[in-house]
Formats: C-alpha cells, structure tokens, sequence
C-alpha cells in the first residue's frame, strides 16, 4: 500500500470534492470519491447517483470501485487508495473490503451512518478478514461545507 503524503492526500480529496459538486448539481447528495492507484494515477471516480440511477447502491464509493475495478482489470484493489468525501457507510465499507482497498481517507465524518469510527468501525474490526487503513479528516470542514450547503438550499427551497 502506497502512503501519500499530506499534500497529495489534500490535492486528491480535492479531485474528490468537485465530484461531490457534480453530485450536487446532478440533485444527488454531494458525495465524491477517487481511487488512486499505488503508481499515483487516478484508476476511478464516482459521485453519488441513486437518484439518478434508480439505484440505491450507486453510492460514490461504489460507483468509484465500479471504474476503478474496470480499468485495472480486477475485481481486487489491493494497493489502492479510495478518497471520499464523506465516511463510508456500512455499504459501501463492505464493498471497500471485498475489493481489498489498501488505504480509505475520508473527509466528513457522519455521525448517523459513518462506519469509520463515527457509529461503528467496521475497519478496525478483528472478525472481519480485510483491514484497510483508514484516515479521516482529511479537508473536513470543506467537506463537511459541501454538505452543509447542500442540505440547506434545500431546506430552503422546500420552505418557499
């Protein structure tokens, strides 16, 4: 598994940011996430769709793996680093682990459905057979302002 350094990890939760704008745009949750490669390159990109979709799977997570497993030719991630906006929830944790992701950074935590540390850690979790290493935090506020923003056009909107 590949560590980046702070400024890299910075430069691709960015990347994963203005997938999470394209969610928001799209109506979606703005959720966006990366999968980088252990060489540096970008091998997948996802951002929230179930609306769009009619699929309650299409998490940016799983839309990431989805591209991700197709370019690299393998079902397997090992090595692998996924950026996501937003912690994973237990989903897209699951998906996370069956691919063999080596690293997952997040940048909001979600206190209702995160699975990071927030109400479980399904990562640290001895009985389970994959332990990604996870960072979280990583651009939490300009993440979490995503959301936040969001949630509020909306609110607004529906009071109008």
């Amino acid at each position: 598994m590949t560590l980046f350094s702070p400024e890299q990890d910075a430069a691709f939760m960015r990347e994963a940011m203005a997938l999470a704008q394209e969610a928001g745009r799209c109506g979606e949750v703005p959720v966006g996430a990366l999968i980088v490669a252990p060489d540096g390159s970008v091998a997948g990109r996802g951002f929230n769709q179930p609306i769009l979709r009619h699929d309650p799977t299409a998490h940016a997570e799983v839309m990431a793996l989805r591209a991700a497993a197709e370019a690299l030719g393998n079902y397997r991630l090992p090595g692998c680093t996924l950026y996501v906006t937003l912690e994973p929830c237990i989903m897209c944790a699951g998906a996370i682990m069956h691919a063999r992701i080596g690293r997952v950074v997040f940048g909001a935590r979600d206190p209702k459905t995160g699975v990071a540390g927030s109400v479980l850690d399904l990562f640290a979790e001895t009985r389970l057979n994959h332990h990604a290493v996870v960072a979280g935090g990583v651009l939490a506020d300009e993440c979490g302002g995503l959301l936040s923003f969001f949630f509020a056009a909306r609110r607004k909107r529906a009071g109008a």
